[in-house]
């Protein structure tokens, strides 16, 4: 029989947050759950998921860490579902690929856009580097390359790029 890998057990930092935010019901309900929504009715009736997946998904996203489950009534006890601080730390992940699904379409076709709240101006969010201020979206300026952490298969898989401090002579 083949082995399987599981997501956990792979190095890249693609797949270890694929397995925390890959599926289409988690990123929904962090998008619910930036836009205020924090009680389990308001999550069902705005995404229509029935309460298995969602009492799943929820269960999920609090072992994960990205939301904290809080009792806010005691007779009987309900509790609501709030972003933690790494929870919170996803918003610019769910801006970009509201972005991205927005560059696809027409100004006349898109259902939700990002506006300044202070000037109700439509913003356009684009990936940039700290440092430099540069844009990210140029695949050929842009390279992965194995970090410090590197097993022998990560640093085999990626040729270290000239001039970084962690290739190995």
């Amino acid at each position: 029989m083949a082995s399987r890998i599981r997501l956990e057990d792979r190095e890249c930092p693609l797949s270890t947050t694929a397995q925390h935010v890959g599926e289409w019901w988690t990123l929904l309900l962090l998008h619910d759950a930036f836009d205020g929504y924090t009680r389990f009715d308001q999550f069902q009736q705005s995404l229509g998921i029935s309460s298995s997946m969602l009492t799943t998904r929820l269960k999920t996203l609090v072992n994960d860490g990205l939301l904290e489950r809080r009792p806010y009534q005691t007779n009987p006890v309900r509790h609501e579902y709030v972003l933690t601080d790494l929870g919170r730390s996803l918003r610019p992940v769910i801006i970009a690929l509201a972005a991205w699904g927005n560059s696809r379409l027409t100004p006349e076709q898109r259902s939700m856009i990002l506006i300044d709240a202070g000037s109700g101006e439509e913003v356009e969010p684009m990936i940039v580097d700290a440092r430099t201020g540069r844009r990210l979206d140029d695949s050929a300026a842009y390279v992965f390359t194995a970090g410090p952490a590197a097993s022998r298969a990560m640093r085999a898989r990626y040729r270290p790029a000239e001039g970084d401090p962690n290739a190995q002579q």
